[in-house]
């Protein structure tokens, strides 16, 4: 029997500057009168077809196709101050204290950061600095399903007796990344999160993991190095001209394979699964997700009003706010799923222990966090 190993704490930590739409309609008003015509709206359309859940797909995001911000409402973005390591600094001290953990104690960090401040080598090395660590520090880039790959890994080394307590970090400050005047930008939001790996009670933590790659979504979204306003050179997320076609049709092939398999895997019917937990790309995928799995809308969380597009950061502010605000119990079980273009998608079961939550991140001024 495998033992048990899984979540011990988690920790969030965001920008201070809250960014709404108004930003977009007093900086660039005509790029908002034609978003039509821009890559968002060719990232996201209208699909016809006859399969009941690309139907189901198109149901939901209609609703939006009249807002050239696709419901999106707010996103936390960099002040001067603040990277991505900053956020994961203070994410990573949180997730530590929420338990009592010295950096003495922590084995392993594990960190995934969309975008690192340093490109070649990646964050965890300074991050380690900053912290004062001594064990062993990874980078690892699964792109939005990095989180649960780092997940996986931790509680594999942590069986295999290599480690004790693996401390897992992610940040997403990928604005920068973000041409202001491509619609793409409308969606981009930014934060961290930090989660501790270690043993649980019996029968808690991760019961079972479905990774799949996505070599089908190559060129789907990439990055291009091209010069901004200032004639400086930088990197760039763009989508790609058939995006549109292929999103709808990928997204349920991979959602169905990690699901079905990770509940296959863990001998649970989505029928006993307490609570679901997905990746909140845009602001009809929870509930296109949870209609398409069959799960009752109320068993799962959407913060993407809140939070915009936050990548990594994403299922585990999920699962953050939905613990924070009594929805997941010690004991639930609990399905977690989370796509990753251009790399990896990935599911797991998971029976929810005694996790302790960092403190909460100050509430926007306009909208409640964790409301549906």
């Amino acid at each position: 029997m495998k033992e048990s190993v899984g979540i011990r704490s988690i920790s969030v930590s965001f920008p201070s500057d809250v960014r709404t739409n108004d930003y977009w309609r007093e900086k660039y008003p005509e790029l908002v009168e034609k978003a039509e015509q821009k890559s968002f709206a060719r990232a996201f359309i209208p699909v016809e077809s006859s399969d009941k859940a690309l139907q189901i797909w198109t149901e939901e995001m209609t609703p939006y196709l009249s807002d050239p911000f696709r419901g999106t409402v707010e996103r936390r973005v960099l002040g001067p101050s603040e990277s991505s390591l900053t956020l994961e600094y203070d994410a990573a001290c949180k997730a530590l204290e929420a338990v009592n953990l010295s950096s003495n104690e922590v084995d392993l960090m594990i960190v995934t950061s969309m975008f690192p401040e340093h490109i070649e080598q990646g964050n965890a090395a300074f991050l380690a600095g900053k912290l004062g660590l001594r064990g062993a520090a990874w980078n690892i880039n699964s792109m939005c399903a990095s989180p649960l790959v780092a997940l996986q890994n931790a509680c594999a080394l942590i069986r295999s007796g290599e480690y004790a307590n693996v401390l897992v970090v992610t940040s997403c400050t990928h604005c920068k990344n973000f041409d202001e005047t491509d619609t793409l930008s409308f969606l981009g939001g930014e934060g961290a999160c930090a989660f501790v790996v270690s043993p649980l009670k019996p029968n808690q933590g991760i019961l079972s993991t479905k990774v799949v790659n996505t070599s089908e979504t190559c060129g789907v979204f990439f990055n291009e190095l091209a010069k901004d306003a200032n004639g400086n050179p930088r990197m760039f997320i763009r989508a790609g001209k058939d995006s549109g076609k292929k999103i709808p049709h990928l997204t349920l092939k991979y959602l169905h394979e990690c699901c079905q398999g990770a509940l296959a895997a863990a001998n649970v019917s989505i029928d006993q699964i307490d609570f679901f937990v997905c990746y909140t790309a845009t602001a009809w995928y929870a509930n296109f997700c949870a209609r398409e799995l069959g799960i009752d809308p109320e068993r799962t969380i959407d913060l993407y009003p809140q939070y915009g597009v936050i990548s990594v950061v994403s299922v585990f502010a999920n699962l953050y706010h939905a613990a924070l605000a009594g929805k997941i119990r010690e004991n639930d079980l609990v399905l977690v799923y989370n796509h990753g273009f251009v790399a990896s998608s990935a599911a797991m079961v998971m029976r929810w222990g005694n996790v302790a939550l960092g403190p909460a991140p100050a509430p926007s001024l306009r909208l409640t966090v964790g409301a549906r």
